[in-house]
């Protein structure tokens, strides 16, 4: 679904959010963004993360720096870095405005002082929407979705939206589910509040999995490919629509 003549404002998105719809450009150089419904929705239950042995090998060995909020811009554009991208300019523009107004977040993985992984979303009420995510080392966006999930359940989040969901998400324990069940799920949590930056607490615990991340940053690891696909910065979206 698109609408050529309608001019899309920040307002707009988040209510378009609530609705359960998001964007999505055809590619970097189309001026035109459709609106996306899912038959099937990807979420991930915050209870249900897989960390493998090997994740927690990498969790354990403290090779990366996370932070959050840090270089917004610099994560929607290592998402964008790829052949082929539903991110064009007027998406950009339109996130980094929900950015200052405090809507959409960005988790930073850096290695030796440079940004080589990294995942954003949006948050409306207790609802995190994973909009893409990258690396451009091994683990680094697994780092990063590990933190992420642990950060919205220190925060209270009650709803992951990956929006698709992937061979690597199923494996870390995203699961699909029909659109009426993401409606329900999606509007219990929009009735809640939830924190991006909650209390400082613990990181990511290879053994348990249960600890919350800390705020600001922390060093430690996460996953890769994304919340959605491409979309999430982790392959190109499946614009499986009806």
């Amino acid at each position: 679904m698109s609408d050529p003549t309608l001019r899309i404002t920040p307002e707009l998105l988040l209510r378009a959010y609530a609705m359960g719809v998001f964007p999505m450009a055809e590619t970097r150089d189309s001026a035109e963004i459709h609106w996306i419904d899912p038959r099937r929705r990807g979420v991930f239950p915050l209870e249900g993360f897989h960390i493998s042995r090997s994740l927690a090998r990498t969790l354990r060995q403290g090779r990366f720096t996370i932070t959050t909020d840090r270089d917004f811009s610099g994560v929607v554009a290592g998402c964008a870095d790829r052949p082929e991208t539903w991110i064009n300019a007027e998406i950009l523009k339109l996130y980094q405005e929900l950015h200052a107004m405090g809507h959409a977040h960005s988790l930073e993985v850096w290695q030796e002082g440079a940004l080589v992984g990294g995942v954003y979303g949006v948050t409306l009420g207790a609802a995190f929407f994973g909009e893409s995510m990258f690396s451009r080392v091994p683990d680094a966006s697994k780092v990063a979705l590990a933190h992420l999930v642990f950060r919205l359940r220190a925060g209270g989040f009650r709803l992951f939206d990956t929006q698709f969901l992937t061979p690597h998400l199923a494996s870390l324990g995203a699961q699909e589910i029909s659109r009426a069940a993401y409606h329900r799920q999606l509007q219990a949590a929009l009735q809640l509040t939830a924190e991006f930056d909650p209390p400082e607490g613990q990181p990511p615990s290879p053994s348990t999995g249960a600890s919350p991340s800390t705020g600001g940053s922390t060093s430690g690891a996460a996953a890769s490919s994304t919340v959605g696909s491409a979309r999430s910065g982790t392959s190109q979206r499946n614009t499986q629509t009806s």
